[in-house]
């Protein structure tokens, strides 16, 4: 099923995201994890795609298995790093295994600093797939803006490239205040950009979560945040609970607030997807 079909239905949805092995010794241990979330039934689940195409395969196989289990599949598809005959090869690989929703990335610049010539932008990317094929493609979108853009305005009008070269739905990068996303959503809307907007949450569940986000993405931790981490930081156990009680008050507030969709980080993490699942059910079918 086509993931703007799912959106829509205009109910609140919850999906989750799960990244594939960079080894293939743990292939078997993140497939079984990916199999676990999707018995909580999500509306749909991601499949990242590892930096310069390293993890393709296992993206398409993890994505198929999703598929084979009943659960709509998200396949990411990066392309700073790639080439035009690789990304046709992974699009002729999904469309062998019927799996037609694909989120277009660009990706992060590796640390070697490589990257192919193909692709600069992912609206380039997103112009490809929508010649290659009849595919639902979603596109990442930046609440408190791109850490390259060089501000909010110009990340917004990249925004509505990717949206005029054919992508049918965004997904926001992490956030931790939800008025940064209802503030992002009337920017957006004034700029004539229509398309649904996923809001991406990340449970926080351990001090390393913390440090990881904030050296990558700079993301603005609001005080009762901090207050949580400085509080619970030394204590995973406690850390965990009130990371995820975190995010489910997150998103009960996005819902409430007609933010339908609701796409969680979920790291991999079959028992903190359960969690804000049980905690979700009279909320989120």
């Amino acid at each position: 099923m086509k993931i703007r079909e799912i959106l829509a239905a205009g109910r609140p949805t919850l999906s989750f995201e799960v990244f594939p092995p960079k080894t293939e010794d743990k292939y078997e241990s993140v497939e079984h994890a990916a199999l676990e979330i999707a018995k909580l039934k999500p509306a749909f689940m991601s499949v990242t795609y590892g930096a310069g195409g390293g993890t393709s395969q296992y993206t398409v196989d993890i994505a198929s298995s999703l598929q084979a289990q009943g659960v709509t599949p998200l396949a990411h598809l990066t392309c700073v790093s790639s080439t035009h005959q690789k990304v046709q090869s992974v699009l002729e690989e999904l469309k062998a295994r019927n799996i037609e929703n694909v989120l277009a990335l660009r990706g992060d610049i590796p640390k070697d600093g490589k990257v192919e010539k193909d692709y600069h932008y992912a609206s380039e990317l997103i112009a490809e797939i929508k010649k290659s094929g009849d595919f639902c493609i979603g596109a990442a979108c930046y609440p408190e803006g791109h850490v390259e853009s060089v501000n909010k305005t110009a990340d917004i009008y990249h925004l509505k490239e990717k949206v005029e070269a054919g992508c049918d739905f965004v997904t926001t990068q992490m956030f931790f205040d939800n008025n940064i996303l209802y503030n992002y959503l009337y920017r957006i809307r004034e700029q004539g950009i229509t398309v649904p907007v996923i809001a991406g949450i990340m449970p926080v569940t351990n001090v390393a979560q913390i440090k990881r986000i904030c050296s990558m993405s700079g993301t603005y931790l609001p005080a009762r945040f901090k207050a949580i981490v400085d509080r619970f930081g030394d204590n995973p156990a406690a850390m965990k609970q009130a990371g995820i009680a975190y995010a489910t008050e997150q998103i009960i507030d996005l819902i409430a607030n007609h933010v339908n969709g609701i796409h969680v980080y979920s790291m991999n993490k079959p028992d903190v997807a359960a969690q804000i699942k049980a905690s979700l059910s009279e909320i989120v079918d």
